[in-house]
């Protein structure tokens, strides 16, 4: 048990530096855009918002690359490393005195995520052993869910009330203690001698697979095009003071906790209909939210459903993949993380550009709108030339089972 909690110190630390700027734009674009705010605020806030992206890019590129690089070292050692990297990098967040500098920070405190999640996944199944891996696959996740129901809205309200630097000077302390713990506490792990990183790559021959990361990075990111921007919207639009942006994340957390839950089970029932109805859910409530922003009570009712509609469709897309990875599935599991991380960076991107263009506080609501609707047109497309070309995948992976890999970025390994 101490080495599951363990790994979940540093989920919970993940949670928190990967979500927490968002309710804190404002308050990053005053104090290191001073310039840009006094002249626009809005242009300072969307600016800021590169730090989203740049954080999710890091996940992009570094959780295929050292999952599969690191492959053939014991796996608590990696995990050591991992979280002392994360700690580190977030810690030169804290310390960095340039919008530039800090920038950097986030795209190197995003390399090690994908790889502390999948890795630290295959460990917590084999601690608790057979018949109780996916078990320990989901003690590790929870703290991540926690971070996002308790820790980021907490994180969020220290930031305000102290300055957004304390906020991230806390979760380079919970880095610090997952390294100890892990050194501790993680028993032995061997790796898997003699895995090459272009064995793995071979995934990328599948045409389906670039179908199903594209209606990750797509229809997810109309999630994240309002997650990025839900502070400005609540006190800018709604009106309502910085404290209440920390209430409002607690009930986007229980959101996303709610649906990535609901998701596996309707996915279960049938994976084809659900992920259609989950993308066309989320742009509807995408709608509702961008047409009544104003009023609290709905801003706050649309963000909640929008965040359940954003996670549910995590385990469909999750299974999908796993579905046509055919014998890939270490490295696809990885490659899922990606997907839904450029989606992070792209909803943040294009809502800010949205922001930047003169558009408005609400137009992030409206640009999810577009990706979802985005990603429904890479479903369908995949979907008909699948049934085209008479080619079904044989791989079924239970939606359940990838509600817990989802944002793990692994599987549970079966001996």
């Amino acid at each position: 048990m101490r080495a599951l909690l363990s790994l979940a110190i540093g989920s919970f630390g993940i949670g928190m530096t990967e979500f927490v700027v968002m309710g804190l734009l404002p308050n990053i674009g005053r104090d290191l855009l001073p310039t840009a705010y006094a002249a626009s605020p809005d242009d300072a806030i969307a600016q800021a918002g590169w730090l989203i992206s740049l954080y999710a890019l890091g996940v992009v590129v570094g959780a295929p690359t050292i999952a599969g690089s690191v492959a053939r070292f014991p796996r608590h050692r990696v995990m050591i490393v991992l979280a002392a990297a994360l700690a580190f990098f977030t810690l030169l967040t804290v310390i960095a005195p340039t919008f530039e500098l800090v920038a950097a920070s986030r795209f190197l405190a995003g390399l090690p995520h994908g790889a502390y999640f999948g890795i630290g996944a295959l460990v917590a199944a084999d601690v608790l052993g057979p018949g109780n891996r996916a078990k320990g696959v989901a003690f590790v996740l929870t703290g991540l869910t926690i971070a996002n129901v308790v820790g980021v809205p907490l994180g969020t309200l220290l930031g305000q009330q102290v300055g957004w630097r304390a906020a991230f000077a806390v979760v380079a302390g919970i880095f610090a203690l997952a390294t100890v713990c892990i050194a501790f506490f993680v028993p032995k792990h061997p790796g898997t001698p003699g895995r090459r990183l272009r064995d793995e790559m071979r995934v990328f021959r599948i045409g389906q697979v670039w179908f199903a990361l594209g209606i990750g990075a797509v229809g997810f990111g109309g999630f994240f095009a309002m997650y990025s921007y839900i502070a400005p919207m609540i006190t800018d639009v709604a009106g309502q003071p910085e404290w209440a942006v920390s209430v409002v994340l607690v009930i986007v957390g229980i959101g996303m906790t709610i649906g990535n839950i609901v998701g596996g089970a309707l996915a279960d029932k049938d994976l084809r209909f659900w992920l259609f109805v989950g993308l066309i859910a989320l742009g509807v409530a995408s709608v509702g939210l961008a047409l009544t922003a104003g009023w609290i009570v709905s801003l706050v009712l649309f963000a909640f459903l929008v965040a359940f509609c954003g996670s549910a469709l995590s385990p469909s897309i999750q299974t999908r993949l796993m579905d046509v990875a055919e014998d890939n599935q270490s490295i696809a599991a990885a490659l899922n993380h990606s997907a839904l991380n450029i989606g992070n960076s792209l909803g943040a991107f294009l809502g800010g550009l949205a922001i930047a263009a003169g558009l408005g506080l609400v137009a992030p609501a409206w640009v999810g709108v577009v990706l979802a609707i985005g990603g429904l047109a890479v479903a369908f497309v995949a979907y008909r030339v699948e049934d085209r070309s008479g080619r079904h995948p044989s791989h079924r992976m239970p939606a359940a089972e990838a509600a817990q890999t989802a944002i793990t970025g692994s599987i549970p390994t079966q001996r």
